[in-house]
């Protein structure tokens, strides 16, 4: 063997070892649980960096496609203002506003929005506001929040860094903001949309409860899995298996039972519709 070679093979054994060291010892910080994942210590800022970092490419990435539509109407920045004070405030705060107690303890810290536009194009703002970010606590608001309202907070985030403390208590204090709709697209009509069902699903928490195949989750056993659900013949005990029904149900179950432990969830007919359409795929 010519010393090249060997020099070559000497290199790519030293990687290939030094790769299996760094396995193993992350493997042994995984199962040793020495990183402190409580809420109360903050994120050595190695990690902080690599998680915001990935963050930042995957929005990126996701939100290329996304067709921005005109913004910046006094209609649709007053809508976006209502919904900022009634679904953001308690995280993020606003000029002369602090955030909620739960918003000042979270880990990462959510942070001010005052700079967002700087930081975010517009297609990118939409993308997390209708998303979230995994393990962060900014929740989806794919299911409550429509394409409108979505962009209102859009536009409105685009006019924060405009506000101060006064501005921003009076823009916020409006109590009807009209809705705005012209120039973007309404949500599309549709029927069972399995693959939204399965997002939506998520969204309102369903796997915290039930074992619901094809979605992430701890392994409960507070209400019954939900695998199989095509192939029974009563849902819930009593009721005979129709879409119709599990709609029903999924929407109010009290309604159905007065002393249901199911909680009534507070489930859109479209969303319940492509929940069922989910849960009822063979």
């Amino acid at each position: 063997m010519s010393r090249k070679r060997l020099i070559l093979k000497t290199a790519v054994l030293t990687l290939l070892a030094a790769a299996g060291i760094g396995a193993a010892a992350g493997y042994i910080v995984f199962r040793a649980g020495w990183y402190d994942i409580g809420a109360s210590k903050q994120h050595l800022q190695a990690v902080y960096s690599l998680l915001e970092g990935g963050m930042r490419h995957s929005v990126k990435r996701h939100a290329k496609e996304v067709a921005t539509p005109p913004l910046g109407s006094e209609a649709q920045v007053l809508r976006g203002a209502l919904l900022y004070r009634e679904l953001c405030v308690q995280c993020h705060g606003g000029p002369g506003a602090a955030p909620g107690a739960h918003g000042m303890s979270m880990q990462p810290v959510p942070g001010p929005l005052v700079d967002a536009s700087g930081r975010w194009k517009p297609r990118e703002l939409y993308w997390i506001t209708r998303h979230g970010i995994k393990m962060s606590g900014m929740p989806a608001w794919e299911a409550r929040l429509d394409e409108a309202d979505t962009w209102a907070v859009v536009a409105f985030l685009l006019r924060l860094p405009g506000l101060d403390a006064n501005a921003f208590r009076t823009m916020t204090a409006v109590q009807d903001a009209p809705r705005q709709t012209a120039g973007i697209p309404a949500a599309p009509a549709i029927a069972g949309d399995a693959r939204r069902g399965k997002r939506i699903l998520a969204q309102y928490a369903c796997q915290s409860c039930h074992r619901v195949p094809g979605v992430t989750g701890s392994e409960v056993d507070v209400g019954r899995p939900l695998d199989g659900l095509a192939n029974r013949r009563v849902i819930v005990g009593m009721l005979p298996n129709t879409q119709a029904n599990l709609i029903r149900w999924i929407r109010n179950p009290q309604a159905i039972d007065p002393d249901a432990a199911m909680p009534n969830m507070g489930v859109s007919e479209r969303d319940a519709q492509d929940i069922s359409a989910y849960l009822l795929k063979r």
